[in-house]
Protein backbone atom coordinates (compact mmCIF):
# COMPACT_ATOMS: atom_id res chain seq x y z
CA UNK A 1 0.00 0.00 0.00
CA UNK A 2 1.48 3.35 -0.78
CA UNK A 3 1.58 6.13 1.41
CA UNK A 4 -0.05 9.21 1.50
CA UNK A 5 1.71 12.28 1.53
CA UNK A 6 0.37 14.66 4.71
CA UNK A 7 -0.98 17.88 4.09
CA UNK A 8 -1.71 18.04 0.34
CA UNK A 9 -4.84 18.22 -1.76
CA UNK A 10 -6.91 15.09 -1.68
CA UNK A 11 -10.43 13.43 -2.04
CA UNK A 12 -12.63 11.09 0.15
CA UNK A 13 -10.95 8.18 -2.19
CA UNK A 14 -7.93 8.23 -0.25
CA UNK A 15 -9.53 7.99 3.02
CA UNK A 16 -8.58 5.05 5.31
CA UNK A 17 -10.01 4.10 8.45
CA UNK A 18 -7.99 6.24 11.16
CA UNK A 19 -7.45 8.78 9.01
CA UNK A 20 -7.70 12.66 10.51
CA UNK A 21 -8.55 15.16 7.63
CA UNK A 22 -9.81 19.06 7.16
CA UNK A 23 -12.29 19.90 4.72
CA UNK A 24 -10.16 22.48 2.22
CA UNK A 25 -13.29 22.94 -0.53
CA UNK A 26 -16.95 22.52 0.22
CA UNK A 27 -18.97 22.79 -3.04
CA UNK A 28 -22.50 24.16 -2.22
CA UNK A 29 -23.43 24.05 -5.94
CA UNK A 30 -22.81 20.38 -5.99
CA UNK A 31 -26.32 17.62 -5.57
CA UNK A 32 -24.79 16.68 -2.08
CA UNK A 33 -22.99 19.50 -1.08
CA UNK A 34 -25.37 21.63 0.42
CA UNK A 35 -26.49 18.78 2.73
CA UNK A 36 -23.26 17.78 3.97
CA UNK A 37 -22.31 21.30 4.78
CA UNK A 38 -26.03 21.43 6.79
CA UNK A 39 -24.92 18.14 8.69
CA UNK A 40 -21.35 19.66 9.57
CA UNK A 41 -19.20 19.26 6.98
CA UNK A 42 -18.63 22.91 6.36
CA UNK A 43 -14.92 24.59 5.10
CA UNK A 44 -11.87 24.52 7.54
CA UNK A 45 -13.46 21.57 9.81
CA UNK A 46 -12.21 18.25 10.94
CA UNK A 47 -13.17 14.91 10.83
CA UNK A 48 -12.21 11.50 11.64
CA UNK A 49 -13.02 8.45 9.53
CA UNK A 50 -13.96 5.87 12.41
CA UNK A 51 -15.06 2.91 10.22
CA UNK A 52 -15.07 1.81 6.07
CA UNK A 53 -17.62 -0.74 5.04
CA UNK A 54 -16.14 -3.74 3.66
CA UNK A 55 -16.38 -3.09 0.55
CA UNK A 56 -15.03 0.93 0.92
CA UNK A 57 -18.09 2.44 1.06
CA UNK A 58 -19.77 3.94 2.78
CA UNK A 59 -17.60 5.34 5.29
CA UNK A 60 -18.45 6.94 8.57
CA UNK A 61 -16.47 9.74 9.81
CA UNK A 62 -16.79 11.50 13.24
CA UNK A 63 -17.28 15.66 12.94
CA UNK A 64 -18.09 18.11 15.62
CA UNK A 65 -19.14 15.12 17.92
CA UNK A 66 -21.65 13.44 15.67
CA UNK A 67 -21.01 10.19 13.32
CA UNK A 68 -22.06 10.27 9.76
CA UNK A 69 -22.21 7.80 7.09
CA UNK A 70 -21.80 9.19 3.64
CA UNK A 71 -20.74 7.88 0.45
CA UNK A 72 -17.38 8.98 -1.33
CA UNK A 73 -19.20 9.56 -4.67
CA UNK A 74 -21.42 12.36 -2.96
CA UNK A 75 -18.34 14.20 -1.82
CA UNK A 76 -16.37 13.89 -5.02
CA UNK A 77 -16.31 17.94 -5.11
CA UNK A 78 -15.04 18.24 -2.02
CA UNK A 79 -11.53 18.65 -1.13
CA UNK A 80 -9.83 17.68 1.47
CA UNK A 81 -6.38 17.99 3.43
CA UNK A 82 -4.75 14.54 5.18
CA UNK A 83 -3.58 15.52 8.88
CA UNK A 84 -1.64 13.46 11.11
Amino acid sequence: MESIPLNSTKTFWDLRAGMSARVVKACSDCPHGLRMQELGLTQGVEFKVTKVAPLGDPIEILVRGVRLCVRRKEMLDFEIEILE
